[in-house]
């Protein structure tokens, strides 16, 4: 099985503990990966095989990688169309994935339109309107935490 990363001219934001925002300027999505979805995508920066990924997630994210999770991380890769996948069909099944995780979580992809994510920060109060129309970020901050200058 061969696979390889479906655009290379994604944004890709690396989080202190291993995790990935990855925005598509072409789509407007946004995907966040968990660090195990983030150690594969890292692997498939260049056309590879599900050994080849799982091995490269041992050597830089977590030893106890074993290849039916490098193959569930690829798949779940492969439904958000970030890699692609050629060759014969995926062989792990989810019994086996679990058996072999250990300390290791199961990666976990999440994507958002910018359109979906403004909503969700609007009804959350995250962002605050401004007079020419732009939304820019805003943090919460509660009053009794602010420092006047």
């Amino acid at each position: 099985m061969q696979v390889e990363r479906v655009k290379a001219t994604q944004d890709v934001n690396t989080m202190p503990d291993g995790s990935r925002i990855i925005r598509d300027p072409d789509n407007q999505n946004v995907f966040a990966l968990n660090a195990t979805a983030g150690a594969a995508w890292d692997a498939c920066a260049s056309a590879t095989t599900i050994a080849g990924v799982a091995e490269e997630m041992r050597r830089s994210f977590d030893s106890n990688v074993t290849d039916e999770l490098a193959e569930a991380s690829i798949l779940e890769l492969q439904r958000k169309n970030l890699v692609a996948i050629s060759g014969t069909e995926a062989k792990a099944t989810r019994r086996q994935i679990l058996a072999g995780l250990g300390a290791v979580a199961l990666p976990l992809v999440v994507s958002l339109t910018l359109g979906e994510q403004k909503a969700h920060a609007q009804q959350a109060s995250s962002v605050d309107p401004k007079e020419d129309g732009k939304w820019r970020p805003h943090a919460y901050i509660p009053k009794n935490h602010r420092h006047n200058s």
